[in-house]
């Protein structure tokens, strides 16, 4: 199936967009991707349709041809939708004034926001290092343990950390690890959710060792730990000299409706990184943050590990404003009844096809995982929901999941959409696969 669409538009040298005849600005779009960006992801759009998102707000993203998605997906960065209209404000008042730092003087945007932000990660996590993106906090993570002579590292499998060098050793798929091999030598792959897996690696690298692991696993297909595991975790980093970096990219901000996923146990990591929702889907934004002990070599040489772009004005600007709008607007405990409500409506959809089509539905927040019996179920399925006009994810490090990630902001008449679109689609998918 490939969703085809009924008509196009064209940007001219100003930005303006004209009618265009069907398919002539859809052909152009998709050559300059062959020509320019790659056949890989031009393949993927002409499957898709060969659309070109042009503008969104809130739960909708819009096309080139006129029509509108229900944004489910976006890879958990819309907690708050798209162009909240708060942190579009704050963007434009900071390009308005002063876009970008010279890094010469103090900037103080960044440290609004890095105090903004330190009002809600777990006490004692205070000092925060503003990034790029989320691959860059994993760098700068692993970095910092290096600093403290932990250059043994333990990550999870399916655990998904980014794509940058450092951050790829850590992400357990050999799909992306491979073509680049060499990666950082002594990283150790253990179980997910198995304490006992742990200890023995820790036990082996006594002091010298770090833990990198999500509270929930996102791209790993929605894998929930069992209540405990990341407490226990905490306990043998603690017992074996370990640092602890709990990967919040995904998790965090709202996502599981808490601030972060480790609140639900109480857990102190001794960094946390925070990504994604941090945007408030506006400028991408990412962070670092640690305990004082933690940071301490970044702390006393600021100079260490350093960006030009990390901090800039314009992006704290966006972080600043997402924190205080989702005070504002009780967007943690939003996401935790939403999140309830969808996996509740989703399970229900769903349940004609568990021992068969679909495998299990599981999720915490607004992150909810779709298993299926078999890979090709998620493409069908996925397609068929573009085609109804909803976009949802799949899941780089688990094939069979297709990953549900809704903003906080989706009202009543939007989710009965999403959930009649789903049975539909659901209906469509089981009858392709059964003949």
């Amino acid at each position: 199936m490939t969703v085809s669409p009924a008509s196009t538009e064209t940007t001219d040298a100003t930005g303006a967009t004209e009618a265009a005849e069907p398919g002539e600005a859809t052909t152009d779009l998709v050559d300059l991707y062959f020509k320019h960006i790659g056949s890989g992801r031009a393949v993927m759009g002409r499957v898709m349709g060969g659309m070109a998102e042009v503008r969104s707000e809130g739960a909708w993203i819009h096309a080139d041809d006129g029509r509108r998605f229900l944004d489910f997906g976006g890879y958990g960065v819309f907690i708050l939708g798209h162009r909240h209209p708060a942190v579009v404000e704050a963007v434009h008042r900071q390009i308005d004034t002063h876009p970008l730092a010279s890094r010469v003087f103090l900037e103080p945007v960044a440290a609004r926001a890095a105090q903004a932000l330190a009002a809600h990660t777990p006490p004692g996590v205070d000092y925060v290092h503003f990034v790029n993106s989320g691959a860059e906090a994993t760098e700068a993570a692993l970095k910092l343990a290096r600093a403290h002579g932990r250059s043994s590292v333990i990550t999870t499998r399916r655990g998904f950390h980014g794509k940058t060098l450092g951050a790829l050793s850590v992400t357990a798929n050999a799909t992306y690890q491979t073509p680049f091999q060499p990666l950082l030598p002594d990283v150790t792959q253990v179980a997910y959710d198995d304490p006992a897996d742990l200890e023995q690696a820790l036990a082996a690298r006594r002091d010298r060792a770090c833990v990198i692991v999500e509270p929930v696993q996102g791209e790993g297909g929605v894998r929930i730990p069992r209540p405990g595991y990341l407490s226990q975790v905490r306990a043998l980093c603690s017992a074996y000299g370990a640092l602890l970096v709990v990967d919040e990219i995904q998790t965090g901000m709202g996502r599981l409706g808490t601030w972060w996923g480790v609140d639900a146990e109480a857990v102190r990591p001794d960094v946390l990184l925070a990504g994604k929702g941090l945007s408030g889907g506006v400028v991408p934004i990412a962070a670092m943050a640690a305990t004082a002990e933690a940071y301490a070599p970044f702390s006393r040489d600021p100079y260490l590990h350093t960006s030009t772009f990390g901090a800039s004005p314009i992006a704290c600007a966006a972080a600043l404003a997402t924190v205080r709008a989702m005070e504002e607007e009780n967007t943690v405990a939003r996401a935790a009844a939403l999140g309830l409500r969808v996996l509740t409506a989703v399970r229900a959809v769903c349940a004609p096809y568990e021992g068969g089509l679909v495998r299990e539905v599981r999720g915490r927040g607004l992150l909810i995982g779709i298993e299926f019996a078999e890979e090709q179920a998620v493409g069908e399925l996925l397609l068929e929901l573009i085609a109804r006009g909803v976009l949802v994810n799949h899941s780089l490090n688990s094939t069979r999941v297709l990953r549900l990630t809704p903003p906080a902001v989706v009202e009543d008449t939007a989710l009965d959409l999403f959930l009649t679109t789903l049975t539909e689609a659901l209906h469509s998918t089981a009858g392709r696969m059964a003949g």
